[in-house]
């Protein structure tokens, strides 16, 4: 199912019992953290909330519309997330046909869905841009921008889509950084130096010219969703959010940069970066639940504000967990797992820990073969796009549940023997991660909690689990209702 655009999606939302109107007005200054991050805290999440009444503007705020394993499955138009990744699988099985009519029979409906997923390119204007602002129009203080926490260096857009193209081959590239707003038509670009937005700007520097930049607010939520997909170099997220929505996404060309943007967006900022100029941002409240500490990064100018005539503003906040974006890390743990699949097939299932902010643990399970299979699977996954900042790996067999907090914990106090079953590297790891020896680089841990045998050094027998036979479960099973238990 492919949403019309964001507001669409909203009214699914409130059809479906999942959306809260709040006509009480609420200050964008630190007020609708507050109300947020207490609705993020009840029992599945709470409700998506429409805030009608942001105090200083008159654009209404959507947040927490992620929120939820119902909600994040709905913004990518499934029942549930597992939908998609089997649905993922089957496009990646590469089994080649024995022959031509198997061939056409087998092909045909994957070729039909790929067909589907182009972006469309239209003429435009687009609904995004039924109201143009640019020179002295340009104010960014008319949006209904959020100050999250209290020692946050300023108002930060916290949902963007930021799209450029590499100035060198004209790919493009959507991701999400945060956008700190510095006054009316100047914010900092917090791309870290593991983005493809920074690779751009790089390749903007080597050429001494500035890199175009659109800010994209709302659209169809699988392109949002899409924006923070650790998805492979070169795949586009335009691609990847057509495949999701099983329809094209509409693109038109920006008003004052060269760049094109989704013509059913709610706000586009448009404007440029000069490679050479850099200016403090931060510090922020972060998804680690930690302030990220102030930093020098980019500066980006605006040179429009185009709009929808009622536009939404769609934001989130991060913070110690758990928060929304809990949820969008959740669907790329599932939507993923097929394509790891592709270069370790023995791994069975996948837990990133939403405490874990889904770079300080992994844990894992696989289906052991040979010795010293689960430090295979280590290095492999920190080889792998952004697994490489994952600080900690728990590797277990086949049988355990990763889903399972609490028999991950029990199998880690039994199995390992620290010194025998750890493995230290050093390496790239996330920016956001205070505690490393230095920005972006420091050292990485995993734990092969697999059963262990003699040529692993285990000579003793190792013992088997303490379960109930099968008979006796079902003689107890058929007595249960008599038993007034």
């Amino acid at each position: 199912m492919a949403y019309t655009d964001f507001q669409d999606f909203l009214a699914c939302l409130e059809r479906m019992g999942e959306l809260k109107r709040i006509k009480e007005p609420l200050d964008p200054y630190l007020q609708i953290t507050e109300v947020a991050d207490r609705v993020m805290r009840q029992p599945g999440g709470g409700p998506a909330l429409l805030i009608e009444h942001p105090v200083g503007s008159d654009i209404p705020v959507a947040i927490n519309v992620f929120g939820s394993r119902k909600r994040m499955s709905l913004a990518l138009g499934a029942d549930d997330l597992e939908d998609i990744a089997c649905e993922i699988e089957a496009l990646l099985k590469t089994e080649i046909p024995g022959g031509k009519l198997q061939a056409i029979r087998e092909l045909a409906p994957k070729l039909g869905v790929l067909a589907k997923i182009p972006p469309r390119h239209a003429k435009g204007p687009g609904r995004c841009q039924e109201v143009v602002m640019t020179g002295d129009q340009v104010d960014l203080f008319r949006l209904p921008i959020l100050h999250c926490w209290p020692q946050d260096g300023g108002r930060t857009i916290t949902l963007p889509l930021v799209f450029t193209h590499d100035p060198q081959t004209g790919r493009r590239n959507v991701g999400m950084y945060r956008v700190q707003v510095y006054d009316r038509c100047t914010t900092g670009m917090h791309w870290q130096i593991h983005k493809v937005g920074a690779e751009h700007e790089s390749a903007a520097a080597k050429q001494n010219r500035p890199i175009q930049v659109a800010v994209v607010l709302g659209g169809d939520p699988a392109l949002t969703y899409a924006a923070t997909a650790p998805l492979p170099p070169g795949l586009d997220e335009l691609l990847f959010a057509g495949f999701l929505r099983k329809k094209p996404v509409t693109l038109v060309p920006a008003k004052t940069v060269d760049l094109e943007v989704p013509e059913d967006a709610e706000i586009v900022i448009e404007g440029w970066i000069d490679p050479q100029e850099r200016r403090m941002e931060g510090p922020f409240g972060d998804h680690t639940g930690y302030y990220s500490l102030a930093d020098l990064y980019p500066v980006f100018h605006v040179t429009a504000i185009t709009h929808r005539r009622n536009p939404v503003y769609p934001c989130t906040i991060v913070g110690r967990p758990p928060k929304e974006d809990a949820w969008l890390g959740k669907a790329t743990e599932r939507l993923f797992l097929p394509l790891l699949r592709l270069n370790l097939p023995e791994i069975v299932d996948i837990n990133l820990p939403v405490e874990g902010v889904f770079h300080n643990i992994a844990l894992v399970s696989i289906r052991k073969r040979y010795p010293g299979h689960a430090f295979k699977v280590m290095h492999a996954l920190w080889g792998l796009g952004q697994a490489m900042f994952t600080k900690m790996i728990f590797v277990f067999d086949a049988d355990v549940n990763v889903q399972d907090l609490s028999e991950c914990l029990w199998r880690i106090g039994n199995n390992i023997d620290p010194e025998r079953d750890m493995c230290l590297v050093r390496g790239p790891v996330d920016v956001l991660d205070h505690a490393s020896r230095a920005l972006g680089f420091g050292s990485k841990i995993g734990f092969d909690c697999t059963r262990k045998g003699p040529l692993e050094g285990f000579h003793r027998e190792w013992p088997d689990v303490i379960e109930m036979n099968r008979e006796i479960k079902e003689q107890i099973d058929a007595l249960w209702p008599k038993l007034g238990l």
